[in-house]
């Protein structure tokens, strides 16, 4: 079984969506803007986000993979479910759970650019900063974590942990014990105060 340390609880995750609809219905005032998830990972993310918001907005999903069972991103981005909507001459906020190379980011951008929005940002639960290999824009940020491997509010190991309400780390040892590695940098910072 593995062991999962408490990096960001419930109640903050809760205060920081809160904080940033707010924001962003600031910022989309007086717009429409058309809300995109990142499956699967940002559904729970998404759900109270778009609570959060007190701007007219559509929804719609996008689905990628660039980690399949691993814990690490593969480099290698592939599209698994494309848009509904034509997203053409709109304002477009992307919902992603978390970025940290950046590859994934840029991958989605670049689609999406092509499609020829009115704007394009993206709202990220996490990010892992420590892990960028490309620089990406990235517009709102719940929280930059360190470099561990997290699971919780929608992120998953091998499809666990999507259901716990709150952000925890997998100890290295229980990710080495799985048969797949993990390197991080073995830094903490402590989000529970």
């Amino acid at each position: 079984m593995e062991r999962i340390e408490l990096l960001i609880p419930g109640s903050k995750i809760e205060a920081r969506v809160k904080e940033l609809g707010r924001e962003i219905s600031s910022d989309y005032r007086g717009l429409k803007p058309i809300l995109v998830s990142i499956l699967k990972g940002s559904f729970l993310f998404l759900a109270d986000l778009t609570r959060a918001i007190d701007v007219p907005h559509e929804i719609d999903f996008l689905s990628v993979s660039s980690y399949g069972s691993s814990t690490q991103s593969s480099g290698v981005v592939r599209l698994l479910k494309d848009l509904g909507t034509n997203i053409g001459d709109r304002d477009v906020l992307v919902v992603e759970d978390i970025v940290d190379t950046g590859l994934t980011w840029r991958y989605i951008r670049n689609n999406l650019l092509t499609r020829s929005p009115s704007s394009l940002r993206i709202v990220t639960l996490l990010d892992k900063r420590e892990r960028r290999i490309v620089d990406v824009p990235v517009d709102y940020v719940g929280f930059v974590i360190p470099d561990r491997f997290v699971v919780g509010y929608g992120l998953d190991y091998q499809e666990r942990y999507r259901n716990l309400p709150y952000i925890g780390a997998l100890d290295d040892s229980s990710l080495q014990g799985s048969g797949v590695s993990y390197q991080g940098s073995g830094k903490e910072n402590d989000f529970r105060n």
